[in-house]
């Protein structure tokens, strides 16, 4: 079984940035892809971000692409999200997922959730 911990989240002003972390424990990342999601009150989940297990091939969602960035660090057993440009838009809480299928289109989630954390951008 593997444990998720996302931190990193806060308030922020439009056009500012913040870095999220994904921490694992219990299994490694290091032959897992990894994503990031996010949420908001009475919508779906959706897609943000993906990272492949081997190389570093990454899939970004339309509106966070050039402003958004995910990587990883196998040793440290990490999943990050750098945020710049915030948005009010990009208010939602940011959920890691562990494990997902990954193409270079293409995320499908697995089952491995965090509990999330929460980003608030202010205009």
């Amino acid at each position: 079984q593997v444990q998720l911990v996302e931190s990193g989240g806060g308030l922020v002003q439009a056009g500012g940035s913040l870095r999220l972390s994904c921490a694992a424990s219990g299994r490694t990342i290091s032959s897992a892809s990894m994503g990031w999601f996010r949420q908001t009150p009475g919508k779906e989940r959706e897609f943000v971000a993906a990272i492949w297990w081997f190389g570093r091939s990454t899939y970004y969602q339309d509106s966070v692409k050039g402003r958004f960035t995910i990587s990883r660090d196998n040793a440290k057993n990490t999943v990050y999200l750098q945020m710049n440009s915030l948005q009010p838009e990009d208010t939602a809480v940011y959920y890691c997922n562990f494990g997902g299928a990954y193409t270079s289109t293409s995320y499908q989630p697995s089952a491995y959730w965090g509990q999330g954390t929460q980003v608030t951008v202010s205009s």
